[in-house]
């Protein structure tokens, strides 16, 4: 079956944190869902995202208690999906940023998320999937 669609493709079970929780209750959640980002989300809605690398570079680098709210390290300048994009266009989308997982919004609330993974597995976005992971690959080893 060709997807043709990014809701066809995303996950909808999405494990997020609120801005007010700590740091700590981010990482265990991450370690439980076995993901290295979550979304986070303040009614219904996408605030950011929290990554391990925020965690770690932004809190533990910086020998921060890890008990400090979510909202003094996550990245809030975020790239975001919307659920009528191809799985082709969110692979754009993912390469021209340089993100590997592309939260999907409708009417300002996360309904979703995908990662560059989900695309790979659609036949139609194979070779998007793939250049996007190039791009991505290429600009992490050039920082």
């Amino acid at each position: 079956m060709i997807l043709n669609t990014i809701q066809e493709c995303m996950t909808t079970s999405v494990a997020t944190v609120s801005s007010s929780q700590s740091i700590k209750e981010a990482a265990e959640l991450m370690s439980q869902n076995n993901v290295g980002s979550i979304p986070v989300v303040d009614n219904g809605q996408l605030r950011g995202i929290i990554t391990d690398r925020d965690i770690t570079l932004r809190s533990t680098a910086e020998g921060l208690d890890s008990n400090i709210p979510v909202s003094q390290v996550m990245t809030t300048n975020l790239v975001s999906g919307h659920t009528n994009m191809s799985a082709a266009e969110a692979a754009k989308v993912m390469a021209q940023h340089q993100i590997r997982r592309l939260p999907i919004v409708e009417n300002n609330q996360l309904v979703g998320i995908v990662a560059l993974g989900d695309l790979a597995v659609n036949q139609m976005s194979d070779e998007a999937a793939g250049h996007a992971l190039t791009n991505i690959s290429e600009q992490t080893k050039t920082h």
